[in-house]
């Protein structure tokens, strides 16, 4: 039968052939987009068991208040924003139990390094995590500090890298309007000079004792018997200068107000060293002189009742404005925006880092626009909004920037300083600017997202626009503000930009000067 069946089975007629499917377009690739709930994503085992997921490849989108913290990358022994947000990620059930603390087993990369203190809003970090269970991000919040808040995260490509993908970084330095008035918080030695005159100005006499105890002022590096320590007693001068040697004392029949840290009033001509080489006379004079408003001592007279005894209900630097006379106006704008334009392409900016040479390639940085064109008020207090853009920083390199850009706006050294500074075989100290002001704004990374628009989600802030910018008036801006109207740091910094800390600020001056000298002298001649 068997055979039988065999010769009918070959015998008989082929089946006929099935008829054509109707051709179908294939439908174009679903676009990997950021999500919360990943089922389509699981692989799923046998009914009753436990489901199996799948490591993704994601960028993950926070921000960040730095204080506290000793900056964002991860450091034995400190604490770091980097190493909370591993182990949030661990706990969050996004890194397995075998990977925990090595994070390159899971592709670990990060856009940008911030200094100690400094704060982040569009700060990226990417790597391969387990993004199921639906959750992740408010796992991730709950097991992290309030002032470190997950946005969300977007699915990427297996080779990408938040550190190689960056194109650019934005950051942001708020400084107080203030800061860049001349006659406001003076170096330490004006104040003490001033003592005993008509025009003292005994309302910076507190905050300029505690400016001198700034540390890495003058650093490591030799610069001559000006260099003293800023811990020695800088009533003692070695050029024998009565005014400084004179010494300061609780009882010397000066009222302080503790209060109040602001200068109000301007000193006199002959007090205080400020080189006016290749400074614009007429913004110059604008800075310095104040306006001759009704109640305030201008010419060296007494000062106002009002001053003397304090007003607690009025805001401090809006006091400073009105005894100086000085506010960020179309003047002062375009001077400091020409000031910080002298940054601006590619430069060395070995004098704006820490350990590394002229000849490092690494010090080459190129610097997109630098500018600072909008006044942010925070807490009644008034700031200058200061963006630079950049392929990438090197440590200390924007608050250095920032540094001796506002050396420059108080006429402590000339515009020239900043070229002298960008050459390799130069080698000056440049002023650091306090970390509390700057935090990371924004990572680009429009080369990817132009590469992979059609497939892939954009890498970008603008999905969290809202959050981060409650996330930055809540946390960042407050503490910049409150830590300046607490403690001071920016005012007491300002009594440290003289020329006892930063010698090299002299010599270029006087170079410059004898320079013009020498020019005026050739110009009498002829």
């Amino acid at each position: 039968m068997e055979n039988s069946d065999a010769r009918l089975t070959s015998s008989s007629p082929p089946p006929a052939p099935a008829p054509p499917e109707a051709t179908e377009e294939p439908k174009p690739k679903k676009l990997k987009m950021s999500t919360t709930t990943s089922d389509d994503e699981e692989c799923t085992t046998t009914p009753g068991t436990k489901k199996r997921y799948k490591r993704r490849k994601i960028a993950i989108f926070f921000a960040y208040c730095g204080v506290g913290y000793q900056g964002m990358q991860k450091n034995p022994g400190a604490k770091t924003i980097e190493g909370d947000l591993e182990e949030a990620l661990f706990l969050s059930g996004a890194v397995p139990e075998q990977d925990r603390g090595i994070p390159k087993r899971y592709d670990w990369a990060r856009s940008a390094r911030t200094d100690k203190g400094v704060s982040a809003v569009g700060q990226v970090v990417s790597g391969r995590f387990y993004i199921d269970p639906p959750g992740l991000v408010d796992r991730l919040n709950s097991n992290l500090s309030p002032q470190i808040r997950i946005f969300g995260y977007k699915r990427v490509t297996a080779s990408f890298n938040a550190k190689k993908f960056c194109d650019r970084r934005r950051y942001v330095y708020l400084i107080p309007v203030f800061a860049l008035d001349p006659c406001c918080h003076r170096d330490r030695e004006s104040v003490l000079a001033s003592l005993g005159s008509e025009n003292e100005l005994v309302k910076c006499l507190d905050c300029s004792e505690r400016g001198r105890k700034v540390p890495g002022l003058v650093g490591k590096r030799n610069t001559g018997s000006e260099a003293l320590d800023v811990e020695v007693e800088a009533c003692i001068s070695s050029k024998g200068d009565p005014a400084l040697n004179s010494g300061v004392t609780e009882d010397a029949g000066v009222s302080l107000n503790k209060t109040d840290d602001n200068c109000l009033n301007k000193e006199s001509s002959n007090v205080g060293e400020i080189p006016m080489d290749n400074v614009n006379s007429e913004v110059g004079h604008e800075a310095v002189v104040p306006a001759q408003d009704e109640g305030e001592d201008i010419n060296g007279g007494s000062l106002n009742d009002s001053f003397i005894l304090g007003e607690e209900k009025v805001n401090e630097e809006e006091k400073t404005l009105k005894g100086s006379g000085f506010s960020y106006g179309e003047k002062e704008r375009e001077r400091f925006n020409r000031i910080l334009n002298y940054y601006v392409g590619t430069h060395n900016f070995h004098n704006f880092t820490t350990r590394t040479k002229a000849e490092d390639p690494a010090a080459r940085r190129f610097i997109i626009s630098f500018n600072a064109n909008t006044i942010v008020t925070v807490e009644g207090m008034e700031f200058v909004k200061c963006e630079v853009v950049g392929q990438s920083f090197m440590l200390h390199q924007i608050r250095k920037m920032m540094g001796l850009a506002v050396a420059i706006m108080r006429n402590c050294a000339p515009e020239s300083l900043i070229d002298k500074a960008l050459q390799t075989d130069v080698r000056i100290n440049v002023p650091t600017a306090p970390e509390v002001g700057l935090y990371l704004d924004e990572c680009f990374f429009s080369s990817y997202n132009q590469k992979w628009k059609d497939t892939h989600e954009e890498v970008s802030m603008k999905t969290y626009e809202k959050e981060a910018e409650d996330f930055k008036m809540k946390y960042i801006y407050s503490h910049i503000a409150s830590t300046e109207q607490k403690d001071g740091v920016v005012a007491i910094w300002l009594h440290s930009l003289n020329h006892r800390n930063y010698p090299d600020l002299r010599i270029v001056s006087e170079e410059d000067s004898t320079d013009n000298k020498k020019a005026e002298v050739e110009d009498v001649v002829s």
